[in-house]
């Protein structure tokens, strides 16, 4: 059970904040990929289905999105994780453990943030990661595997022509966190929001 979303524009982060009824067990910030936004149907599925299990869970808006820009060049994805830390900044005070999710581009950037500075959060949750761009296998955005020590939960669909479950699998091999894969059947890219209620217990398990 969950509270009414709450609008939050302040400190670089704009979204929605779900508060579950009773006092957070922990915090999760979680936001969209290359072209979505925090309104996207997977973000509130998500949000929700995090609150509904006791977390306090903010889905937001990445700084491109904010700034009506798209999301490339180094000095964009820079400010795209600064944004990141910011919102995991927002939350940090809700609770005394918090999670940092993201789709696709979202969930890669949080990836690399982790990598970076792992004191961000204490655990990831990537959806669909972009393993790398469509028909171009070789291409391969997981230089700083190797650094993320961050425990990672992949929800990675059989239909996602951003990485097979065969790449992803030896992709996640890279990293020396434990990390686990949630395969989602005929699924794409996008993943349906469906999923979005099992989330917190594959996130826990």
């Amino acid at each position: 059970m969950e509270t009414e979303p709450q609008r939050i524009e302040a400190n670089g982060v704009r979204g929605w904040l779900h508060l579950p009824a009773g006092d957070p067990i922990a915090a999760i910030a979680i936001t969209h990929g290359a072209g979505g936004n925090a309104e996207a149907k997977l973000m509130v599925a998500t949000a929700a289905a995090f609150a509904a299990a006791g977390y306090a869970a903010l889905r937001y808006d990445l700084p491109f999105k904010q700034a009506n820009r798209l999301p490339t060049g180094a000095a964009q994805q820079q400010r795209d994780r600064d944004g990141i830390r910011q919102a995991a900044d927002e939350i940090r005070k809700l609770a005394p453990k918090i999670y940092l999710s993201g789709h696709s581009y979202g969930g890669r950037q949080s990836s690399i943030l982790l990598a970076e500075d792992p004191s961000v959060a204490a655990g990831l949750l990537l959806l669909s990661y972009p393993l790398h761009p469509p028909g171009q296998p070789l291409k391969l955005r997981t230089e700083h595997f190797p650094n993320l020590r961050t425990p990672t939960l992949f929800v990675h669909g059989t239909k996602d022509e951003f990485g097979t479950i065969a790449e992803l699998e030896a992709a996640r091999a890279l990293i020396p966190a434990p990390t686990c894969l949630q395969v989602i059947d005929r699924a794409p890219h996008s993943l349906p929001p469906s999923i979005a209620s099992s989330l917190p217990g594959w996130f826990s398990a």
